[in-house]
């Protein structure tokens, strides 16, 4: 049996704020695994007998990880569920057809009549979220401000990807500057996804991908 056919994890990496695990493997694939996806993917024989899927994991964080040997990791979550043991192989899977498995898991909410934006609804009657907002690079210049601090209601905003929708419009004829391929963003100093969920108080870091700005689509 060589390495090839059950490659081995070079690197595992939890990015708890973006509720994310990072797994590089020997063959040299790479994957980004949210810790909704695992949960709700768990081996648990608990979870795997339920007919029923998993629900109401959006905010669910990795509380602790530790190997099982050389084959296998145990992951235990905050929601306090901790058994289950996720083998090289079983992560490999996951990574390889995360599109796919995704795909099913909300094809099978639809199924029993879950809409997975449903399960949100509890939250949308928070109180506003303030944010800190500093821009980097040329952003400091086109925008004409290096930082704010702004409150937007927490129903709008919930995620990366829902403030840069908002920063966007809120910037006219320079929200063009902020477009998702253009810049990389941070959370509390940690890069993010587009999916990470923001909270009350954190910082927001706007970085540039390139020094030069992009070309304004009106020219």
């Amino acid at each position: 049996m060589t390495d090839t056919d059950h490659p081995q994890p070079d690197e595992i990496k939890l990015h708890q704020k973006s509720r994310l695990l990072s797994i590089s493997f020997s063959d040299g694939k790479s994957f980004r695994l949210p810790c909704e996806y695992l949960r709700i993917h768990s081996p648990a024989a608990e979870v795997a007998a339920n007919e029923l899927p998993e629900t109401g994991k959006q905010d669910v964080n990795i509380k602790h990880m530790e190997p099982q040997g050389s084959y296998a990791l145990r992951i235990e979550f905050d929601d306090g569920h901790d058994t289950g043991i996720y083998s090289w192989e079983r992560l490999y899977d996951l990574g390889l057809h995360q599109e796919k498995y995704w795909q099913d898991y909300l094809d099978k909410l639809e199924a029993h009549g879950i809409g997975y934006a449903e399960q949100d609804a509890a939250t949308d009657e928070r109180e506003n979220l303030t944010l800190k907002i500093l821009y980097f690079s040329y952003l400091v210049n086109k925008l004409g401000t290096q930082e704010e601090v702004i409150s937007l209601p927490s129903s709008r905003v919930k995620s990366v990807r829902d403030l840069l929708d908002i920063l966007a419009v809120r910037k006219l004829e320079r929200g063009y500057l902020l477009a998702e391929n253009t810049i990389r963003v941070t959370v509390n100093r940690q890069f993010a996804e587009l999916f990470t969920r923001l909270e009350d108080g954190d910082e927001i870091g706007i970085v540039p991908n390139s020094p030069n700005p992009p070309a304004s689509p009106r020219k």
